[in-house]
């Protein structure tokens, strides 16, 4: 008798359940995979959101209610209580600080984006002695920490007869640092070098080059380079706190400090004061965050 041969086309027994498995897994894994992230989202956004959230409710309470205690998270009686926004921007000075500030940070954004931008061009364009030296030096700068080299820094702008100046945080943030260097560096290498000799065939120096041709095209990282260096100047203290220690002249985060006496601090109006800090700088970012993620993205990608 020959052996009964089952059909080719016919599924043996027991392979569908084999079958079901090994598709569900992928599938559970994706499930997974997609929970995953959103849970590291939203851990993120709370561990972001969550301080910001604490310093505006304390804004809206009265020392009475942080003498009183009941947590950081708790609600304040009056949700509409702006006296300490009103204490904060009288007492604080913060419109004449928004006035200091707003002057340091056009001369020292300007010098960083004109430097930057030239020292790039150099590095990129021409081929000279101890180019790579040069790169080299910009990222060891950049690399020693400040506060090692502030006493002869403040030597040299005290000597200058710029203490107490509003231009001595502009020439110390003038100063150009290697990220700025690097994100006009990654643009510049994007245009064409025969646009450069095209220009000069026509007689142009290299000077012209630079104004009539490199510089135009580099406005997203202009932009890049303005919204990363303004909020770094923005927000420091440290500068503004050595070099400018009157009142006249104080910026928005020394202004804050006012609030900060020897046997404590007004931590209402702290807070108020920092809200009012930080609506600029949030408004400004959701309105240019578009320039910093296509400026880094295209940067890195030329």
């Amino acid at each position: 008798m020959s052996a009964r041969v089952p059909w080719a086309g016919v599924p043996s027994a027991g392979s569908g359940s084999a079958r079901a498995p090994r598709a569900r897994a992928p599938r559970a894994r994706a499930v997974l995979a997609g929970w995953l992230k959103y849970l590291s989202l939203v851990v993120a956004a709370v561990v972001v959101l969550l301080p910001l959230g604490v310093v505006f409710l304390t804004s809206l309470k009265t020392e009475r209610e942080l003498a009183d205690g009941g947590g950081a998270l708790a609600l304040p009686r009056d949700l509409f209580n702006v006296a300490n926004y009103g204490t904060a921007f009288t007492d604080g000075r913060m419109l004449g600080a928004f006035g200091n500030t707003a002057f340091i940070l056009f001369f020292a954004i300007g010098g960083t984006v004109v430097i930057g931008s030239m020292t790039a061009y150099a590095i990129d364009r021409f081929d000279f002695r101890f180019r790579r030296l040069v790169l080299v030096a910009f990222l060891v700068a950049a690399l020693v920490p400040g506060v090692t080299t502030q006493v002869a820094t403040f030597q040299i702008v005290n000597s200058l007869g710029l203490f107490d100046s509003l231009w001595a945080p502009v020439l110390l943030y003038m100063g150009t640092d290697i990220v700025s260097i690097y994100i006009f560096l990654q643009f510049i290498r994007g245009i064409p070098v025969s646009l450069d000799e095209s220009a000069r065939l026509d007689g142009a120096g290299p000077f012209t080059v630079f104004r009539k041709i490199i510089f135009p095209l580099l406005r997203p990282a202009i932009a890049t380079v303005v919204i990363i260096k303004g909020i770094t100047v923005y927000n420091d203290f440290y500068i503004p706190f050595l070099y400018l220690p009157s009142d006249e002249r104080g910026t928005i985060s020394t202004s804050l400090f006012r609030f900060k006496g020897p046997f404590g601090a007004h931590w209402e109006t702290i807070s108020a004061g920092a809200v009012l800090v930080i609506v600029p700088t949030l408004v400004a970012f959701l309105f240019l965050q578009r320039f910093i993620y296509n400026g880094f993205t295209r940067g890195a990608t030329r």
